[in-house]
This record gives C-alpha cells, sequence and structure tokens, in this order.
C-alpha cells in the first residue's frame, strides 16, 4: 500500500490535545466506523493549533515530529484494514 500524500489523525482516545507533525492534514475523528466524514484542515504557514470543527479536537504543530508523526503517536490512522471485494466496489 501506498504512503497516504496527506496524513490522516484521529482522536479515538478522547485527549484533550494531539501534537502532529504537519500543518495540511486530515482529521477522521474516531477509528472507523465511527469516525466522522474525513475533513482537510490546513493551519496555515503561520498557525500552529487548528481544531476540528466536527470532532472539536485541538490539532497543535509540532516541528520536533515528522510530517505524519503525531503524539500520542495512537492518533496516527493506518488504514490497514483488509477490504472486501464487496467494500471496494
Amino acid at each position: 500500500m501506498a504512503d497516504k500524500a496527506v496524513p490522516h489523525f484521529h482522536n479515538q482516545d478522547g485527549v484533550p490535545r494531539v501534537r502532529v507533525g504537519a500543518r495540511e492534514f486530515m482529521c477522521i475523528g474516531a477509528l472507523p466506523p465511527f469516525d466522522h466524514p474525513h475533513v482537510f484542515l490546513d493551519m496555515g504557514s503561520g498557525g500552529d493549533e487548528i481544531i476540528c470543527q466536527y470532532c472539536s479536537t485541538l490539532f497543535v504543530y509540532d516541528a520536533r515530529l515528522k510530517p505524519d508523526g503525531a503524539e500520542p503517536a495512537a492518533s496516527v490512522w493506518q488504514d490497514d484494514a483488509p477490504r472486501t471485494r464487496a467494500a471496494a466496489e
């Protein structure tokens, strides 16, 4: 599976803030099947934080992290779920 061009993060654990290494990313809310619409969030060139309009998660930019990294690390969404033929159609 190819890496995503835009990192995806979630807040399944309901932490007060998620630190991320990217200023542009997708928020999915919680893990599927309880995710919200996957929304693109953009902090802009000078922004250091943004709140998701669906789940109210506060995302804070942290330059120490890799672009696809997060603290807590469990907030990085990995779409490793096996797909059935019916789900792929």
